[in-house]
């Protein structure tokens, strides 16, 4: 398989600072998500398989055309299937397909094959015609390091066209299930000429620049040419919950130890560290593969560089949902120690490329976190915080469903919610949104009629709650003058937090299982965990009637 798609380790070679910000991306990851293979198994099974790999062929594109099953653990998929949206996905492709919800072909050859670039070959003719600098060969023959003989100038890798081929998904059906290159071809920054490559693979997560400067590749120490160097770590609301030894993808991780040799290695508890290896008594007892001390060693010399790449893709993560979100002024409409206080809270989209939340927009959840406290600390108002499964008070929480629980009627959530209709007439929401079929035997129903003109389905809607370009929403806040205890002034707390998915979703698909024998609870606890904060702000309120106080940004 190694000679159909080349594995991004044999890239890594001359493309070393290319490899590393690629290997801990959302691109990376694609494929080794559990969240995204059990929403991909439980579409399947709700639709008894006719959905097909309409998911999953976005994920990993390698592993579709090879043939490879659609509902397979990872351990078991072939390793170039695993790395998702690999060197190849990009480099291989042979068109320009448009908007295509990630299903294109790729060109099955080997490393000494042409491949796509974004400037031509003149920089490579350069390295093969000095043998004497650059030890490489295009001739699968002849001993040496072995690279690619030509470089095809593909100019649609420096269009947004090329991001939309993937970043704009319409189900079978007609249902636009993500719109995010729609999006930004109506948007501020697409009407300036400003690309999606300029903002996600510049100097600066989310706004336009500039880009570094660097060699397109370094062979034996010796690097090309320096030109424009765009950044392959596109950070986003993603975050990995796997086990570290695995993600970020590592040739020593993979040299040292097996997926399943890593899922064995009990990091957290400190193994390898010296602290923990000075008191390791006789009877403790260890996994086979990590019975030798020096290996344990090993593998946390190998976790440690694991875990600065992972904090450096933090901090752009965040560095671009601040950009994407910000905290503005908060208004006090009322503060009456009889009527009470009311305030609003300024949200604003940040960036012109397009809406925020972005793509997936039904999985992400953006929201406030707002309370009141008075003088003594007394909590008088809360929204926005979490029942004991992680979620927030909506509907879809367990706990407000079983009625212990009550909604949270101020909650501010940019999380878009999925509407279907329901056989008999009425609507309903969905958190996984599949046909709500009457068969004994579902199945992804075609629609009756052309769904061109109306652009969805009539079977199902999407309502949003994004927030467009150069635009602000202003949620309300009250507080009954009965629930004011009279000692203020009061502190107003404001909170943005941002997470890639809520823990209802976790509840929802988890009757398929989870990869790498990890439990529907170690997935909702480590989604939670992984929640970014992106802005914390007190303010303090007295009550002598209106007015605006500025939240001021870190």
């Amino acid at each position: 398989m190694d000679g159909k798609y080349p594995s991004s380790t044999a890239c890594r070679t001359c493309h070393p600072t290319q490899y590393r910000e690629w290997s801990v991306s959302p691109h990376a990851y694609a494929q080794l998500s559990p969240v995204f293979n059990a929403m991909q198994a439980a579409i399947g099974k709700r639709t008894s398989g006719t959905n097909g790999d309409f998911c999953i062929r976005c994920h990993t594109q390698p592993g579709m055309n090879l043939g490879e099953p659609t509902f397979q653990a990872n351990a078991d998929r072939h390793p170039i299937a695993r790395e998702g949206i690999t060197c190849v996905v990009c480099h291989r492709v042979p068109y320009e397909y448009g908007k295509v919800s990630g299903r294109f072909h790729l060109v099955e050859a080997p490393i000494t094959q042409p491949v796509n670039g974004p400037t031509g070959n003149a920089e490579l003719k350069r390295v093969l015609a000095h043998p004497e600098t650059y030890s490489v060969t295009a001739d699968p023959n002849q001993p040496g390091r072995k690279i690619h003989p030509d470089v095809r100038h593909f100019f649609a890798l420096r269009t947004p066209a090329f991001c939309g081929s993937c970043h704009d998904v319409t189900l079978g059906n007609g249902f636009r299930l993500e719109e995010l290159f729609s999006s930004f071809k109506n948007s501020p920054a697409s009407h300036k000429g400003v690309l999606c490559q300029d903002c996600h693979m510049g100097l600066e997560p989310g706004r336009p620049s500039g880009y570094a400067e660097g060699p397109a590749a370094t062979i034996d120490g010796v690097p090309t040419r320096p030109r424009r160097h765009a950044n392959h770590m596109f950070p986003g609301p993603d975050y990995p919950i796997v086990h570290p030894g695995f993600f970020p993808h590592n040739p020593k991780a993979a040299e040292l130890a097996s997926m399943q040799d890593w899922l064995s290695f009990n990091y957290k508890a400190g193994w390898g560290a010296d602290d923990f290896e000075k008191n390791v008594s006789s009877s403790t007892r260890f996994p086979a593969r990590w019975s030798d001390a020096q290996d344990r060693r090993d593998a946390r010399a190998v976790l440690a560089e694991q875990f600065a790449l992972l904090a450096e893709a933090q901090e752009k993560r965040l560095a671009l949902l601040r950009e994407g979100y910000r905290l503005g002024d908060l208004d006090v409409r009322e503060a009456d120690a009889k009527k009470g206080l009311s305030f609003t809270v300024q949200v604003s989209n940040g960036m012109l490329g397009h809406n925020v939340p972005a793509g997936f927009d039904a999985e992400r959840i953006v929201y406030l976190r707002v309370t009141v406290t008075d003088a003594d600390g007394k909590v008088v108002f809360r929204s926005g915080d979490a029942d004991p499964d992680g979620d927030l008070r909506d509907l879809h929480s367990a706990f407000v469903q079983a009625g212990r629980l009550p909604e949270d009627k101020y909650l501010f959530n940019l999380q878009a919610t999925t509407i279907i209709k329901l056989p008999r007439g009425g609507e309903r929401d969905e958190i996984l949104a599949t046909n709500l079929d009457v068969d004994p035997l579902p199945y992804v129903r075609p629609e009756p009629f052309s769904s061109i003109l109306t652009g969805r389905p009539a079977g199902a809607r999407t309502q949003r709650r994004d927030i467009t370009p150069n635009s602000s929403l202003r949620p309300e806040y009250k507080v009954k003058g009965s629930e004011l205890t009279g000692k203020g002034p009061y502190q107003v707390n404001v909170k943005l937090l941002a997470a890639m998915v809520p823990s209802n979703l976790i509840r929802t698909i988890q009757f398929v299982g989870f990869d790498y024998g990890m439990s529907a609870k170690q997935v909702a606890d480590a989604v939670t965990e992984g929640q970014l904060l992106l802005y914390d702000k007190t303010v303090t309120i007295g009550l002598e009637g209106p007015k605006t106080i500025r939240l001021a940004e870190k």
